[in-house]
């Protein structure tokens, strides 16, 4: 049997498809099944999210998520929670970790601890230069195969003309 959500009044946004409107939504089996007046469904769970706004999840593209390496701060669980809380589904995790995200190894590792304990899709990126030190260029195509969606040295700039 699907399992079906059925979220009722909110003023639905959606930039992408020009939508600004007070609608239900319809989700089944966790993909949006209908948007639109008056919907009902026998056996959805209902939610009533008049006066509230209704769109897709957000995406931040400069999170520090601190781990590996200095999880007192902060940590993939805790860090994907808050973004989950604050409607975030999705983060993109900055390199300066330690170890720093400047090898395919470390990358993987952060895919690993992602998909055990992570509450958002996050996407690491990977720095620019071994060790953010701007002397010499990381393994980007490696990191890239592991999972690293984008480079940076964040906040380090690439000094030199040859490295860069």
């Amino acid at each position: 049997m699907a399992e079906m959500l059925l979220i009722k009044g909110g003023r639905v946004v959606d930039p992408s498809s020009n939508r600004d409107e007070v609608a239900d939504v319809l989700v089944v089996d966790g993909k949006i099944a209908k948007v639109g007046a008056g919907i009902s469904e026998e056996g959805a769970k209902v939610i009533h999210a008049s006066g509230k706004i209704v769109m897709p999840g957000l995406i931040d593209p400069h999170v520090h998520l601190r781990e590996p390496g200095f999880e007192e701060k902060e940590d993939i669980a805790s860090g994907t929670r808050a973004a989950a809380m604050g409607g975030f589904t999705a983060v993109a995790c900055m390199p300066n970790t330690d170890p720093v995200v400047d090898n395919d190894v470390v990358v993987s590792n952060i895919m690993r601890r992602v998909a055990d304990k992570g509450l958002v899709r996050v996407y690491p990126i990977g720095a620019v230069t071994k060790g953010i030190a701007g002397k010499e260029l990381a393994e980007m195509g490696e990191m890239k195969t592991a999972g690293a969606v984008a480079f940076s040295d964040d906040g380090h700039p690439v000094s030199t003309p040859e490295v860069l």
